[in-house]
């Protein structure tokens, strides 16, 4: 069966994901590569149902284990539509955000426990882990400036105090050195092009090596 690339993208509000991941698709696509652009939550029919749960303002009673549990609802169903099929199909999937956004913003930020989270969306991802996570490192204070002076409506992610999203930032730290195989850290207070650029570095390195055959020598 050929595989793909799994490719993720986190950070805090205000890092910059979604314009890197569309810009990492445009090249891909320019490279001739078939790419599956996604998001969580979201990315299905019952995903994106979930998320306006997740990010209505108006449900600030939502508790911070139930919103843990809508998270891995979400990405169980995203996994087995999306995720999966396309990898299975040799595609390349780019998604911005994955589990380890949960175990940032509800591991840490909610102080559920990193652990907890993980564990609970262990079934959730049924063994669907990246080959490669950009972590987008934006100081708290400057994902927000940019966050509002980008937004039009907040939604309820909008309304944490700025307390929650330093403990998100820091289990974001966190994450990148206990992974450091997987994470690759990037400074996202540098400008757009310079954050792509480094993006596109990375990914080509990593298809141009699994481009090359193993060859071994004869005897």
């Amino acid at each position: 069966m050929k595989k793909g690339l799994f490719i993720t993208f986190e950070g805090g509000e205000g890092a910059g994901k979604s314009i890197q991941v569309e810009i990492l698709a445009s090249h891909l696509h320019e490279q001739g590569y078939d790419v599956t652009v996604t998001r969580e939550p979201g990315g299905t029919r019952i995903g994106e149902q979930i998320r306006t749960i997740t990010h209505d303002p108006e449900n600030v009673d939502l508790t911070p284990v139930t919103e843990a549990y809508l998270m891995a609802a979400a990405r169980a169903q995203h996994v087995e539509q999306i995720i999966f099929p396309s990898l299975e199909n040799g595609k390349i999937v780019v998604c911005d955000r994955y589990v380890y956004s949960s175990i940032a913003y509800q591991g840490y930020g909610r102080q559920l426990g990193g652990e907890k989270i993980q564990k609970l969306n262990d079934l959730a991802i049924n063994g669907a882990i990246p080959d490669l996570v950009f972590f987008l490192d934006v100081p708290v204070e400057t994902g927000q400036k940019r966050r509002r002076t980008a937004i039009k409506v907040k939604d309820r992610l909008d309304l944490q105090q700025k307390e929650f999203y330093a403990r998100v930032h820091e289990g974001y730290r966190q994450l990148a050195k206990k992974y450091a195989d997987l994470f690759v850290v990037v400074d996202g207070t540098q400008s757009i092009e310079s954050v792509a650029l480094k993006v596109w570095d990375v990914v080509k390195s990593r298809l141009d090596k699994a481009a090359k055959p193993d060859v071994q020598g004869e005897y």
